[in-house]
């Protein structure tokens, strides 16, 4: 069966449909994935300021073997009180690291001072870099990019593209959990109707997370949105024309009307002193039921995928509890 990979994993109609073959989504089915939308999310206006500030400590980027497979890599130890920039550290002398993985691909940014190496736009006045679409300024010292949480004992840029932030963006597919007669499930303490969201496994470290992906270059956080949903089309397609357009019309109106959840830094295990990752979350809840006709599968990417159910409870990857429990207060679901 020919399938649609939809961020890291992939689309199936259930068997118990009456439209029979496989789902072609077509690039246009998501255009309508506003801009706007996207924008609202990066921001920091008086809705989304809370949402958007860069967090004030990170804890998953310090104080453990840097997550590259190739050689074992140590960062240098960093207590809570010595992450922040402002506080002085003579000692503090992290070691150097890019992946080889990473250089010379061409989607990478050669080293710093090598020939074709252009830095992010920085005020030649303040050395500020003036990215207020992720929701804050960082400094750049001799070139290099400065994380603007602090320390996290790897310099150079690990297993990331980009110095300095790079770019990602995560949707968040979400559902009522519900009884067979279709009723909503309800916590018995808090009274509040379970939510369930599409997450997958990591294949790199087995942790269960949001699917998305990096923004690529000249590309905007929106258009990332799209581009993972639709990354490989189907070639051929057997259902019927009327069943196939009904669902594309849903997905096209599910994927139009998204909330912005979160966009700014993310406490990753990939992040180092001069490169760490940023995202836009943005909220796509299915309250027409689309999904009920389609069954996930994963991609090449994840090991497994499944609605799962939100709750404290979560063990997830990088900061998406974080982004998730702030879905569950937007949609006023069970936490």
């Amino acid at each position: 069966m020919t399938v649609l990979k939809i961020l890291n994993f992939k689309l199936f109609l259930n068997s118990n449909s009456n439209f029979k073959g496989a789902l072609l989504i077509p690039q246009q089915v998501l255009t309508n994935v506003s801009s706007q939308i996207i924008q609202k999310a990066l921001l920091a206006n008086s809705k989304f300021t809370l949402k958007t500030n860069c967090v004030k400590m990170h804890y998953k980027c310090r104080n453990n073997l840097y997550p590259d497979s190739s050689k074992k890599i140590e960062r240098f130890p960093v207590p809570d009180e010595k992450v922040p920039w402002s506080v002085k550290w003579e000692s503090y002398n992290p070691p150097y690291f890019t992946s080889p993985g990473v250089l010379g691909k061409p989607w990478a940014q050669p080293e710093i001072g090598e020939s074709g190496f252009q830095v992010n736009k920085v005020s030649s006045e303040t050395e500020t870099n003036d990215k207020s679409a992720v929701g804050y300024n960082y400094e750049v010292v001799d070139g290099y990019p400065i994380n603007p949480v602090g320390r996290t004992g790897l310099r150079g840029r690990g297993l990331l593209g980009s110095w300095g932030p790079n770019h990602a963006a995560d949707p968040i597919v979400t559902r009522w959990k519900k009884q067979e007669n279709g009723k909503q499930i309800l916590d018995e303490k808090t009274g509040k109707p379970y939510l369930q969201f599409v997450s997958i496994q990591r294949r790199d470290c087995g942790e269960w997370a949001i699917p998305g992906g990096f923004v690529d270059p000249e590309e905007q956080p929106g258009q990332t949105l799209r581009r993972e949903f639709v990354e490989e089309a189907l070639d051929s397609f057997t259902g019927q024309e009327n069943e196939k357009e009904k669902i594309v019309k849903e997905l096209d109106t599910l994927f139009s009307n998204g909330t912005p959840i979160y966009s700014g830094y993310v406490d990753d295990r990939r992040n180092t002193d001069n490169a760490w990752i940023t995202t836009t979350a943005v909220l796509f809840h299915d309250s027409d039921q689309v999904f009920d006709k389609i069954k996930l599968s994963a991609g090449d990417d994840a090991g497994k995928v499944m609605w799962k159910d939100i709750s404290d409870e979560l063990v997830l990857y990088a900061s998406h509890k974080a982004f998730i429990k702030e879905v569950a207060v937007t949609l006023n679901a069970h936490w």
